[in-house]
């Protein structure tokens, strides 16, 4: 079965860089403006004014070590970013989890538990890069900034030879995912959660 070609990005975008560890905190400011209505983010942390305190340490935790490895990518002058884990890199589990343990709705503990087992289960085992999150400012969407930071990570996967993982927040993405060459692997969701979309791209 052919593969659809890669979407260009427009041209007139800047090319996409690295983050200094120095910017990080201007790439995760992006990321949470990004994710400000993502539905299982939103879901975790329901409060407005607990998600603008506790969601950049959040993110930063979910990014693991992607600055110091140089694996976190912006564009536009921080109009987008993408925070990527090489292979053998992984969150920082266990603040994620103690962030959540304080900050999510009683109420959704339980169900929050099945996703993480769900998350597990879908994670390959082979090694990998992993994609925890990509987001665009929100007044900059519909520039082709989100497609321009996949084509960049893509040429990177490529030239490695390993596979790329994500799990999609948003199925109005999903599209979008599968022009770049991720294949939908099934359906993580947990009681009251919204679902999230595991998406493989072998590699190549």
């Amino acid at each position: 079965m052919s593969v659809a070609k890669k979407p260009t990005a427009d041209r007139s975008v800047a090319a996409v860089a690295s983050v200094a560890p120095a910017d990080s905190a201007r790439a995760i400011a992006t990321i949470a403006l990004a994710f400000a209505n993502d539905p299982m983010m939103r879901w975790s942390f329901a409060d407005p004014a607990r998600y603008m305190t506790v969601v950049p340490d959040f993110l930063r935790a979910f990014g693991g070590d992607c600055f110091e490895q140089g694996t976190a990518d912006q564009v536009g002058d921080f109009s987008a970013a993408a925070l990527w884990l090489p292979p053998g890199f992984a969150p920082d589990g266990e603040t994620m989890g103690a962030i959540i343990q304080a900050n999510m709705p009683a109420e959704r503990m339980q169900d929050g538990g099945g996703l993480m087992e769900q998350m597990e289960r879908f994670h390959p085992k082979e090694p990998h890069w992993y994609l925890p999150l990509i987001g665009t400012d929100p007044v900059h969407q519909g520039k082709g900034f989100g497609s321009a930071l996949l084509e960049h990570a893509m040429n990177r996967c490529d030239r490695d030879g390993k596979p790329a993982y994500l799990e999609s927040s948003k199925p109005a993405n999903v599209p979008l995912y599968e022009r770049f060459g991720f294949k939908v692997m099934g359906t993580i969701q947990s009681g009251s959660s919204p679902p999230l979309t595991p998406m493989l791209r072998p590699a190549r």
